[in-house]
């Protein structure tokens, strides 16, 4: 079945001229590095391909030090609108428009008599693209508002679903999941690896950078033999292992070393929900010139120093309105049932959520309450 998937998504994009390539709402650097890595991969055999997705802590800085393809900032949803008229039984011999500071008007002048409302139709045109391609991804709904301001374009257009989550919704076309690998780059690389698309060093790179970030440089459950042969045969392939671990975890920005010390001063625990948590102000940003982006990162420090934690959580808020926050838990099943309870938005082994109307400290109450009545 595998075999017969990836021959029909090798199809679907040598078909396609404009390829749209989605990824999940703050994406993973999982999933940025299997994009990138598809993009140059595809780039090689002359095919072009946008990228777009939702960025709105400009998350995807910190991996700056990759090769990265230029990202789309707009999705071109703009299209002709299409007039047709049936001239099997009376010819036009005229058209003409009039603009007016509000109307356009056109003019159709037909060979004889009126045009009959049976020979008028109209349609939009089809849109720009056509092959979308979503990454790490496990339902549409996790695009963010790319999903909620273009939803014709999922429509209309056929959708390839490249995922690893178990909870994917199989909402494309064509559904390229996997939920016993360890990431999306490790699928993407097994496509490409039984394609006729190439593996450059440059598409090695990215590969090996999502399987690492995925894993947490091999350190998490996920990662299995097949992961470690598959990052081994990249290495094979000019991949720089040294390079990416070194920017992912050993060289750290000043200002993330300053908001680390500032959180790790205000850590809080709780022994019986076995819980780490802490709640950022504005002025712990402001004072360390950090942003809500670098919390995830911070997160996985401490997850990593603090064995015995098995929730990790940090909660900040940007304005009176609603206040956000990130956990981690170390059991899968645990981050399901949280990312449901809550709505959030899964990024790895970490979820994004939102509290509406809520101050820091009342939604600091309601989501330790909330857990504990999912967990104890």
């Amino acid at each position: 079945m595998a075999l017969e998937t990836n021959h029909q998504i090798e199809e679907f994009i040598k078909k396609s001229k404009n390829i749209l390539l989605l990824l999940p709402f703050s994406p993973s650097g999982d999933a940025l590095g299997a994009a990138w890595a598809l993009h140059f991969s595809l780039k090689e055999k002359g095919i072009e391909t946008e990228i777009f997705f939702d960025d709105p802590y400009n998350h995807v800085s910190l991996f700056n030090f990759l090769p990265h393809p230029s990202l789309t900032t707009n999705i071109s949803e703009k299209r002709e609108f299409v007039l047709i008229f049936d001239t099997s039984r009376n010819k036009i011999s005229d058209t003409h428009i009039e603009k007016e500071e509000d109307k356009l008007k056109i003019f159709i002048t037909p060979e004889k008599g009126f045009i009959e409302p049976r020979d008028f139709s109209f349609i939009p045109a089809r849109f720009k693209y056509d092959l979308l391609i979503i990454l790490g991804s496990p339902d549409k709904e996790s695009l963010g508002t790319i999903y909620e301001k273009h939803s014709d374009i999922f429509f209309e257009i056929p959708i390839i679903n490249i995922d690893n989550h178990n909870e994917n919704e199989n909402f494309g076309q064509i559904n390229l999941v996997d939920v016993t690998a360890s990431s999306v780059s490790e699928i993407v690389f097994k496509f490409l690896e039984k394609s006729e698309f190439s593996l450059s060093e440059k598409t090695a790179n990215c590969l090996l950078f999502g399987i690492i970030n995925a894993t947490n440089s091999f350190k998490e459950k996920n990662t299995t033999p097949q992961s470690l042969e598959i990052s081994a045969r990249l290495i094979g392939l000019g991949a720089d292992q040294q390079n990416i671990i070194r920017h992912l975890y050993k060289t750290q920005p000043l200002n993330i070393l300053k908001l680390w010390g500032r959180v790790m001063s205000q850590l809080k625990w709780n022994e019986e929900l076995k819980i780490i948590w802490v709640t950022v102000s504005l002025d712990d940003f402001i004072q360390s010139r950090s942003q809500p982006k670098d919390l995830p990162l911070i997160l996985e420090k401490i997850k990593e120093n603090y064995s015995a934690g098995k929730i990790f959580l940090a909660l900040y808020s940007e304005n009176q309105n609603f206040t956000r926050g990130i956990v981690q838990f170390s059991r899968e099943e645990d981050l399901l049932k949280f990312t449901r309870l809550f709505n959030g938005k899964r990024r790895n082994s970490q979820c994004e959520f939102v509290l509406e109307n809520k101050s820091l400290l009342e939604a600091e109450k309601e989501t330790l309450e909330k857990i504990k009545s999912l967990f104890v």
